[in-house]
């Protein structure tokens, strides 16, 4: 009862702060805009081939099965928004791995006038990818029996545009999440497509019930598991490697020397969140997608020793994990970046001389603890396979979705809480401390 009186009076919070609940109500406005394109199907393409393809590829596994996931079902229903968030997404990927590899966009990226125009550069990028995934699905959609009615450079011509008009808008509105509503646009709009997703999952699982597919046991099973796995996600999200630094900052005392207090650096065990299993799951259907569009024999049968449930598919997904997790973390964090700006401010972590020795200390700190977070997310993303295949299951539950709607729910309320206790810090400034020592703060966060 008590927790539940809390959560009220954290919802009571976000509404009564006047420019967080327009933030809320302007983020949830676009994604309704957004959910909206999910029932406008794209002009001269029957969605019914498209969806039966979809169904007949293990359980939407492969590459198509996982861009169907990120776009909430709308490219199986081949709406003017197939294509999503995931082009801007991809160029914003580029644009890290630019940063990181070529010193003279990662000099741009420190100052403001060099930030807008690498930004503009991802924008354009985001066209560009756009258009040849547009030309490359309607392709796709001619080679499927009934999908196109009058197939032709026309419909490619036509799909084209439909379709990267909608990424270009999707890229608007995400946007505009971004810089007016709350938390990160991009990442709301796959967590709403995932999310969207759960209540048919639950009326298809009381289905296969229902009809003696699966058995309740199992089921229970799989909830448990479910459970458990996302109480992990939360753990390791949150978990993080404290390093001690000192900001020999002193300041006047009754005519002495004080020194500041410690602090810490939060180093994240999970830096890289699911993009390291985004990576490897796109890796490992590239020899299928090119047996599809190239019809060669060879390459289907490299395909099918990659099915998802094979030990060569376990072994690939867990190097291909381990791998990216590494290489994602070098891209995102710098050591050298954070050991400069530490020793600008006067800080240093005790017992490690400032400069190259504490960048040393930081990056052999990061890769110790980037092995936990790359085991973890190895174990995320093979576990549901291993478990549909023990409790015999007709379906998975995602791992992959897990971590990406536990990690942007996260994300989103700690953007909250700031807003609120932002909120506070000028309440406080405005009434005095006078009127403060009265009431011990306002009533506690979100």
């Amino acid at each position: 009862m008590a927790q539940s009186n809390a959560a009220a009076a954290a919802v009571q919070n976000l509404f009564r702060t006047p420019e967080l609940k327009d933030k809320i109500l302007f983020t949830l406005l676009c994604l309704f805009i957004y959910r909206i394109g999910a029932a406008v199907t794209a002009p001269g393409i029957n969605p019914i081939a498209i969806q039966d393809f979809m169904n007949q590829q293990s359980n939407g596994g492969g590459l198509l099965g996982l861009y169907n996931l990120f776009t909430g079902n709308q490219l199986a229903h081949a709406t003017v928004f197939a294509l999503g968030i995931m082009p801007y997404i991809s160029a914003s990927i580029f644009q890290q791995i630019a940063q990181a590899v070529v010193p003279t966009v990662d000099k741009m990226s420190k100052d403001e006038e060099g930030r807008k125009k690498i930004n503009q550069w991802s924008r354009y990028a985001t066209v560009a990818l756009a258009a040849v995934q547009a030309w490359g699905f309607a392709i796709f959609a001619e080679s499927l029996t009934g999908a196109v009615s009058n197939p032709g450079f026309g419909f490619r011509l036509s799909m084209t545009f439909f379709l990267t008009t909608g990424a270009i808008f999707v890229m608007w509105l995400g946007e505009q999440i971004t810089e007016r509503g709350i938390g990160n646009g991009a990442s709301l709009m796959i967590f709403f497509a995932i999310v969207e997703r759960i209540w048919p999952g639950i009326a298809s699982a009381f289905t296969y019930i229902s009809t003696g597919v699966i058995g309740t046991f199992s089921l229970l099973v799989l909830i448990v598991m479910m459970v458990a796995v996302v109480a992990a996600i939360v753990a390791v999200t949150l978990a993080a490697r404290r390093v001690l630094i000192q900001i020999p900052q002193r300041t006047m005392a009754r005519g002495r020397m004080r020194e500041a207090s410690r602090s810490f650096i939060p180093l994240r065990i999970v830096a890289a969140g699911v993009m390291p299993i985004v990576f490897a799951q796109s890796v490992i259907v590239v020899p299928g997608a090119l047996a599809q569009f190239m019809g060669t024999s060879r390459l289907r049968d490299y395909a099918d020793m990659l099915v998802p449930g094979g030990t060569l598919y376990y072994v690939l997904m867990a190097i291909l994990i381990l791998f990216f997790t590494y290489f994602y973390t070098s891209i995102i964090f710098n050591p050298v970046d954070l050991a400069e700006n530490l020793k600008k401010q006067g800080g240093f972590i005790p017992g490690v001389k400032p400069g190259a020795r504490t960048a040393e200390y930081i990056d052999d700190v990061v890769s110790k603890i980037t092995l936990p977070g790359a085991i973890f997310l190895t174990l995320v993303a093979l576990l549901p396979v291993w478990i549909s295949k023990a409790i015999n299951v007709p379906f998975n539950f995602g791992g992959t979705s897990l971590l990406i709607v536990v990690g942007v729910a996260l994300d989103t309320i700690q953007q909250m809480n700031q807003h609120l206790l932002l909120r506070k810090y000028d309440g406080f400034m405005k009434k005095g401390r006078i009127r403060l020592r009265g009431r011990q703060g306002a009533p506690g966060g979100f």
